[in-house]
């Protein structure tokens, strides 16, 4: 049973680890675009239709999809003043409740995002600007980005609960890859 719980635990973060590296390359192109906006409206004096919109697409990508890596990361705020102060159990018990509220939340998201997928193809929503993109490319990342958020707090619940049944960690903590 444990082999298979690490074996879960490891193929979630392996995939989350993938796709927020992938992400991270849209970083530079953000950068790009903007400074290509720049430069055609205040040096060509020729502002475009698109970079306002695209460079908003590419930084809700780089957000959402990015989520899920930072939390696996441990980059999201934590209040220390009380974490820090309790023993390696209550923070794991901590840990298991945060991660089914957020759990929760992220289903509640990922409804309300198929919700909006439907109507958005349904009535071809566009965004409104002059360059007018189709909208259903967004929910479909906020669909993806939920679940994905999902899997990762899935394999950090069974670590943590693992944890706190066994007193052992299911994952040696992870090297550092940067």
């Amino acid at each position: 049973m444990t082999t298979l719980l690490r074996s879960y635990c490891l193929a979630i973060e392996f995939f989350v680890r993938i796709i927020g590296r992938s992400v991270a390359w849209f970083v530079p192109i953000l950068s790009l675009v903007v400074a290509f906006e720049v430069f055609a409206r205040y040096v060509l004096n020729s502002p475009t239709i698109w970079a306002y919109d695209l460079s908003l697409f590419l930084f809700a990508y780089i957000a959402a999809l990015g989520g899920a890596y930072a939390q696996q990361k441990n980059a999201h705020i934590n209040v220390d003043i009380f974490y820090l102060k309790v023993s390696e159990r209550t923070r794991r018990f901590f840990n298991m409740l945060t991660y089914l509220l957020a759990m929760y939340f992220m289903f509640v998201l990922i409804k309300v995002g198929l919700d909006q997928l439907e109507q958005t193809i349904k009535f071809n929503y566009r965004r409104q600007s002059e360059w007018a993109p189709p909208m259903h490319h967004f929910w479909v990342m906020i669909i993806t980005a939920g679940g994905l958020m999902m899997l990762q707090l899935s394999a950090q619940w069974v670590s943590d609960c693992y944890g706190l049944i066994t007193g052992n960690d299911l994952i040696s903590q992870p090297e550092s890859d940067e």
